[in-house]
């Protein structure tokens, strides 16, 4: 085994912070918050506070948040959700959706699958070869309905991309969808950690994030959908949440998940000023390696200052996130967010980059020598896997046995 190990693999998932554990172990056997009780009423108490907590840290009110399973789960909710609510709406008439070839999957599975269904018309906009979304390419999708076409309900836009980091301008973007009556959908998963995520600011009507990118537990997430937004239910039940989200409250999750967010924001600037020197020393390193070329924005203002994600001429991906394993360091050829076969990145695909894809991604826990650990041993990894060489011998390595 590896004498160092170096997470820089955040943008899949991030280490819980210890306080949030502890909140997490303090409540995770709970009554019921929905018994009469005084213990269901405790456990209540419990959920309210961490739905304030969520609502103060995005910018929006308590009533526009819904506790979830994670991001998958709110963005499923969210787009079905309005999508269905729109069509009941206007008498099952058809109508349209926009979004980008580089959506996380959770987003752009299910609005294929509403597609397929015929729920909706689909447009799919490409971004530019950084990854960025132009805002005039998005509004240009957009239909009134005057011309006979399905009027658009919804477009859904990622606030981050998981994987180039690259940064989308949702609050301009919100202003204008809000002039013409459509709604916006953001995926903020990527973006709480380091950027400020408000709904009110976005002028946005639905946003996903997940407990696990911010220091909390997996499992659990919140979808914030604006009170008086129309939004179906994705299963029936007992009603929790306002009827959209119905089933007994997870407890302990919700109350990390409310902590992890108060963290996240009160941390947030010395943690984007730490990160803004660490990816900057990580960038630096691996451009003195040849034949390794940073993706993404060239304006650090559109891009995570967390993500670093670079195309390696001359060698293969697989091989390369192989090494990097064999080396202690925990990074991506691509999302860990798919059912983990070796498949090609979408988004890379999307911007028409060439070369093995590699995606570092810090977090709370990113240190110096994480980032001079992962430099030394791409300095000499990459080489010899163009000559051939055995991905597992790092024995030159320094710290690596």
């Amino acid at each position: 085994m590896p004498s160092m190990q170096a997470d820089l693999d955040h943008a899949a998932t991030t280490p819980p912070r210890p306080e949030v554990l502890e909140v997490l172990q303090r409540w995770v056997g709970a009554a019921n918050a929905s018994a009469r009780h005084l213990p269901g009423q405790a456990a209540r108490h419990a959920v309210e506070h961490a739905r304030e907590q969520a609502a103060a840290a995005l910018g929006c009110g308590p009533h526009d948040v819904i506790f979830t399973s994670g991001g998958t789960e709110a963005d499923n909710l969210a787009l079905k959700g309005i999508v269905w609510a729109e069509r009941a709406r206007r008498g099952g008439a058809p109508v349209h959706l926009v979004t980008t070839s580089i959506e996380h999957s959770a987003v752009l599975e299910p609005a294929r699958w509403l597609a397929a269904r015929g729920d909706v018309e689909l447009d799919v906009v490409p971004p530019r070869p950084d990854g960025v979304v132009e805002v005039d390419d998005v509004l240009a999708r957009v239909r009134d309905g005057s011309d006979g076409r399905a009027p658009t309900v919804l477009v859904s836009v990622m606030g981050a991309n998981n994987e180039l980091g690259s940064v989308n301008d949702v609050a301009t973007l919100g202003a204008a969808l809000r002039v013409r009556g459509v709604a916006l959908h953001v995926d903020a998963v990527q973006c709480v950690a380091t950027h400020d995520v408000s709904l009110e600011a976005w002028s946005a009507d639905a946003l996903a994030v997940s407990a696990h990118k911010i220091g909390g537990p997996q499992g659990v997430g919140v979808a914030v959908l604006r009170r008086g937004l129309a939004v179906d239910p994705l299963s029936h039940g007992g009603g929790q949440d306002r009827g959209v989200r119905s089933g007994t409250f997870a407890v302990g999750l919700i109350a990390a998940c409310g902590l992890a967010l108060e963290r996240a924001v009160e941390e947030r600037d010395a943690l984007h000023a730490r990160l803004t020197g660490l990816s900057q020393r990580l960038a630096t390193g691996l451009a003195n390696v040849e034949g390794v070329r940073r993706s993404g924005p060239t304006d650090a203002a559109q891009r995570l200052v967390s993500h670093v994600h670079v195309m390696v001429d001359g060698v293969d991906a697989e091989a390369l996130a192989l090494g990097l394993d064999a080396a202690g360091i925990a990074a991506s050829a691509g999302s860990a967010c798919s059912s983990g076969a070796s498949t090609g990145s979408h988004v890379v695909d999307a911007c028409g980059l060439a070369g093995a894809p590699l995606r570092f991604s810090l977090g709370w826990t990113s240190t110096e020598a994480d980032v001079d650990h992962a430099v030394a041993v791409l300095t000499d990894l990459i080489p010899r896997l163009r000559d051939g060489g055995d991905v597992f011998g790092f024995t030159a390595v320094a710290g690596v046995s």
